[in-house]
């Protein structure tokens, strides 16, 4: 079946091109600028026309699995689908679904989620039943005992495309500051400390730390390297942790908490990538630097929606509204994680790649999704 689509605004790496785009078996078969008068066309009166956006990092999946604290999602299927739509209808058609390996206090919560989400993945993938394209980030918490089985277990899953080094031990990286840290697990899991509890944790932590973390680095990254899955580093705030993150082989520095940290990756090459709810918030939720500061000062080269799949577009549109170059902050959602994940056949769009698409309007600001194609199939 041919489609084409005419009267758009094709953002395309380079350009923003008024014109046409055509669609043959799913791929983008042609660009033009021509006049079009046939009438089996679709009008995108004049709104953008965007690469489908491709997201390497959302917890989201967590929130149908768990819709309410103390409350388990008893069908994974219908809650990997629930969130497959979500994802859908912010634009996202390639997503990395980021999942914990290590326990970090969620007392075998986290182990048994990821077993139900991968489950329920190869379920919807082998029924035909997903509308993006899921692949698999593992974000792994070195400090857990656990850590290393559970990688074993997990790390020749085919949909396996990213594994993040984390380490949220308190006092340090995230979550320096150990009064945010206290009040943060306060609100999140209603955890109250006495003074003498706290420093008792803490010492734990620390411990758990300084015996845990340098074979976890150490094997994850032989595992990684065997397998040509590529790495990245978790929240590193000094100079120091990323000389350490690249010394480890890593390329990717992922929410640096620091200008420090975000300059000396981009002195060492490393690709930054930041969450996009920071730019539509204005800053980090936790008190790390602004990723908005980072993009003002050249030290930003991808957004991930983290936690909120909307925030993805908005966040290209909000980078654009500030000075940025449409087609330069519409590659942080699109070609620059492709780029980064060696997807080569996405996140362009060009003649012989993939139709994955987006139309796109700009209402009071806010960019809203008119209609969305995958590999040129049009579910909007």
């Amino acid at each position: 079946m041919t489609m084409k689509l005419t009267n758009a605004r094709i953002v395309q790496v380079d350009r923003v091109l008024e014109g046409n785009l055509e669609i043959q078996a799913g791929l983008v078969s042609s660009i033009d600028s021509e006049r079009v008068s046939q009438i089996d066309v679709l009008d995108c009166e004049g709104d953008f026309l965007l690469p489908g956006l491709i997201d390497l990092h959302t917890d989201n999946v967590e929130q149908f699995m768990f819709p309410r604290p103390g409350v388990k999602w008893p069908a994974p299927l219908a809650a990997v689908l629930a969130h497959d739509w979500e994802l859908l209808g912010s634009g996202i058609t390639t997503v990395l679904d980021a999942l914990a390996l290590g326990d970090y206090d969620s007392g075998g919560v986290r182990p048994a989620m990821v077993n139900a989400v991968t489950a329920g993945l190869a379920q919807a993938r082998a029924a035909g039943l997903l509308k993006a394209n899921h692949y698999l980030h593992f974000r792994c918490e070195l400090s857990d005992p656990a850590l290393l089985p559970a990688v074993e277990r997990h790390i020749d899953n085919p949909a396996l495309r990213l594994v993040s080094m984390m380490d949220h031990t308190p006092g340090q990286r995230q979550w320096h500051n150990l009064t945010l840290y206290r009040e943060f697990r306060r609100k999140k899991n209603a955890r109250v400390w006495t003074e003498d509890e706290f420093a008792l944790y803490i010492a734990e932590r620390r411990e758990h730390q300084q015996q845990y973390v340098p074979p976890s680095r150490s094997t994850i990254g032989r595992l990684c390297s065997e397998r040509n899955i590529r790495v990245a580093s978790h929240d590193d705030t000094t100079a120091a942790d990323v000389d350490q993150s690249h010394a480890d082989g890593i390329t990717i520095s992922e929410f640096p908490t620091t200008v420090e940290a975000a300059r000396r990756a981009r002195d060492l090459g490393m690709k930054i990538v930041m969450g996009s709810p920071n730019v539509i918030l204005g800053g980090s939720h936790s008190g790390n630097v602004s990723a908005m500061e980072l993009a003002d000062r050249g030290l930003l080269d991808v957004l991930t929606s983290d936690y909120v799949p909307g925030s993805l577009l908005h966040a290209a549109f909000a980078l654009a509204g500030k000075g940025f170059d449409l087609p330069e902050a519409v590659a942080m959602v699109t070609k620059n994680p492709a780029d980064l994940l060696g997807f080569t056949d996405r996140g362009r769009i060009a003649p012989g790649l993939r139709a994955d698409l987006i139309r796109v309007r700009l209402i009071d600001g806010v960019p809203v999704i008119r209609n969305i194609w995958v590999a040129g199939r049009q579910y909007l």
